[in-house]
């Protein structure tokens, strides 16, 4: 089957007419009807129904139509990503980062990257992991650097990173005079919390030997609100070390307790069709950690 011969099925099939398909491909009706009938003889079946006013897909037309759309997208996209590399690697990168590590750890890819191809630009989106998996999801982002735990049958991942959970608090708090917390120092403390499920869950695991519940006052997806509400005196902040921003007010605890480490993953689709950018991408990111 040549291209040139699926598109003119393709063109036929959505319009399940072959004279408007004829004017829409140029060409005259009576050498699209004899393509689309050494098409039927090439694969030994019949692909449409001829009515009186219109054509009508069998099954095996159905399925066809289905497959040369791919096979013509594939196609135009290797077309396209050759004259790319003739011309010097472009595009944009659409990636999603999480809040913490993740920020200054992509720094140094995009400034690695960008002197092999100037060209290239970055698009970055924000968010917790379970919103960036959901932009994944919609195509609004191909790839992302997310925290464990995560859907590993939806994703594929390595790691790029680790950091420990940490409490943030007014430096005149109480606590800030130690050099260090754990579990039962926050037990009667009110806290601020990362929304994502996944973080809610750990550090409510943390307190299980205790027999008490931690206080969770609020949860938070913006590490930023979190450190001002902690600066105000609310409650303690609970995000990773890197999520906060350090002033005068502010001071930052290690937390000691099982489960205190975060993963950070670099993830994109399984089964997604990633961009010819995308997958020297990700080749590169993968050779500063296997190099």
């Amino acid at each position: 089957m040549e291209l040139r011969t699926l598109r003119y099925f393709v063109t036929v099939a959505e319009e399940l007419n072959i004279t408007r398909a004829a004017g829409l491909l140029n060409i005259s009706q009576p050498p699209l009807s004899q393509q689309l009938k050494n098409l039927e003889e090439e694969l030994d079946t019949v692909l449409f129904i001829r009515g009186k006013r219109r054509l009508e897909l069998t099954e095996a037309g159905k399925m066809l139509y289905q497959r040369a759309k791919d096979i013509l997208s594939l196609s135009e996209k290797t077309e396209a990503e050759i004259r790319s590399l003739k011309a010097g690697m472009t595009g944009t990168v659409s990636i999603g980062l999480v809040e913490g590590m993740a920020p200054d750890i992509a720094a140094e890819w995009f400034s690695g990257f960008l002197k092999e191809h100037p060209q290239v630009r970055f698009r970055i989106l924000d968010g917790n992991s379970d919103d960036l998996i959901e932009k994944m999801r919609g195509g609004l982002i191909g790839l992302a650097v997310i925290t464990a735990p995560y859907d590993q049958q939806l994703l594929n991942s390595f790691q790029v990173g680790q950091e420990r959970m940490a409490a943030l608090m007014r430096r005149d708090h109480p606590l800030a005079e130690r050099e260090s917390l754990n579990v039962e120092d926050l037990l009667p403390e009110p806290l601020i919390v990362p929304s994502r499920k996944a973080h809610v869950d750990t550090i409510r695991r943390w307190f299980r030997g205790t027999g008490e519940n931690p206080g969770i006052i609020c949860e938070m997806d913006n590490y930023l609100d979190a450190a001002a509400l902690a600066g105000r005196g609310v409650g303690i902040s609970i995000f990773p070390q890197t999520a906060y921003v350090m002033n005068d007010s502010l001071i930052q605890k290690e937390i000691f307790a099982p489960n205190t480490a975060v993963d950070y993953l670099f993830v994109w689709r399984k089964g997604h069709q990633l961009s010819l950018l995308e997958e020297t991408f990700i080749d590169y990111v993968k050779a500063q950690y296997n190099g």
